[in-house]
């Protein structure tokens, strides 16, 4: 596929992509087919099925872009404050009435798609060691152990967010995330992650 900036194949991934993601926002993983992402963005339906060869290849894409955009980590000088903002960033994400279904929708794919597993895993995988940089700087800082795994950290804090929404759909509020957040500092401070 042609990589460069501004051409035609750019433009064409560009639209499938953010086809796909609308999809995904109004009829979740269940409802995307690769005809209606053909259709909403004006790429023939065998230009989609050769490039992106089914709704995995799809969401592989769609995971790739999101796992292009940046972050915004957290400096606030403090473990606790930096973690606390990055999982109410998690909680409010899933909230928010465009993400979240999106989100949810990557979420889904993954329980029922090995393809997708994989993808939502390399997504993870980034984002955890992008936001493992408020844990080095905590090192650094003398806030915790110098063998903390940073990743590690990142993981705990928002698995609780995770757990409630798709283990036992409860809802998360900005105090459950804090107290997730919370957790894993003090776990990270007794050296147990």
């Amino acid at each position: 596929m042609d990589k460069r900036p501004g051409g035609r194949s750019a433009r064409v991934r560009d639209a499938v992509r953010q086809a796909t993601i609308a999809e995904l926002a109004e009829h979740g993983y269940s409802g995307l087919t690769v005809e209606n992402v053909a259709i909403r963005s004006g790429v023939h339906k065998t230009t989609v099925y050769r490039r992106w060869g089914s709704v995995e290849g799809l969401i592989a894409d769609a995971l790739e872009l999101a796992r292009e955009e940046p972050w915004p980590m957290p400096d606030t000088g403090s473990l606790q404050d930096d973690l606390r903002e990055i999982v109410r960033l998690v909680q409010s994400g899933f909230a928010d009435p465009v993400a979240g279904p999106i989100s949810a929708a990557f979420v889904t794919a993954a329980v029922q798609s090995g393809g997708a597993a994989q993808s939502l895993h390399d997504f993870f995988m980034a984002r955890h060691e992008q936001a493992a940089e408020v844990v080095r700087r905590a090192v650094e800082r003398g806030e915790l152990p110098a063998d903390t795994d940073g990743a590690d950290v990142i993981r705990m804090a928002v698995a609780p967010i995770y757990y409630r929404l798709f283990i036992t759909h409860e809802p998360v509020t900005e105090r459950d995330a804090e107290r997730a957040a919370d957790a894993a500092v003090a776990a990270a401070r007794a050296g147990v992650i």
